[in-house]
């Protein structure tokens, strides 16, 4: 069993900023990417930013300059730092995690829950 805990999420006026946390816990062997996705109401889910275990970074375009994504993998943690909040940002945020579990086999993807993020005027 495996576990995917967002926390960080709330409400923050446009400009401000938002750190989001993840958590990886259970029957883990190894996790590759990890990385952070969002939704907001009434569009598809989109890529915000993933890290590899090595620290290589990827970011939307809407995202550049303004999120920083890292990890811990020896606490299989991984963070979203969000600064310069504008309207657009808000959304539930979901960690996904690409990892491989104890039990053996292939290594596939995990999803949190999700934490919701709300940037007012």
């Amino acid at each position: 069993q495996v576990q995917l805990v967002e926390s960080g999420g709330g409400l923050v006026q446009a400009g401000g900023s938002l750190r989001l946390s993840c958590v990886a816990s259970g029957s883990i062997f190894s996790i590759n990417a990890m990385g952070w996705y969002r939704q907001a109401p009434a569009k598809q889910r989109e890529l915000v930013a993933t890290i590899t275990s090595g620290g290589s970074a990827n970011y939307a375009d809407s995202v550049k300059g303004r999120f920083t994504i890292s990890r811990d993998n020896a606490k299989n943690l991984v963070y979203l730092q969000m600064n310069t909040l504008n309207l657009e940002d808000t959304a539930v945020y979901y960690c996904h995690a690409v990892l491989k579990s104890t039990s053996g086999g292939y290594y596939w993807d995990s999803w949190g829950q999700g934490t919701q993020v709300t940037v007012s005027s």
